[in-house]
């Protein structure tokens, strides 16, 4: 008697989900429940796209802000708890955040 059936013989009305072979990737950034602001801005007549309400680790920060430089190709920084990237890019961050497990409210506009 293997565990299957003994888990049968102790949980008669249960029925096992299938599993799908689908294996969730496990998100290289730290999650949080709360969700991330994204918010544009205009400083200096320059528009700017201001990510804020992550509370990860500082080198979380780091790293989070160097993906989404590289996969825009543009500049930005990461100062006081907030990611500032050059220019107007809401959609692909939002897009690029929801594929790696965050939820994210967008702010204006």
């Amino acid at each position: 008697m293997d565990l299957g059936d003994q888990l049968k013989n102790l949980f008669p009305d249960h029925v096992p989900e299938e599993e799908t072979g689908k294996v969730q990737e496990k998100s290289p950034y730290w999650l949080q429940d709360d969700p991330i602001i994204c918010k544009y801005e205009k400083r200096k007549g320059k528009p700017i796209t201001i990510i804020e309400g992550y509370n990860g680790a500082v080198s979380d920060f780091k790293k989070l802000t160097k993906d989404l430089k590289t996969l825009l190709g543009v500049g930005g920084s990461f100062k006081n708890e907030t990611i500032i990237i050059q220019g107007d890019y809401r959609d692909k961050i939002m897009e690029f955040l929801k594929e790696n497990g965050f939820s994210v409210k967008r702010v204006g506009g």
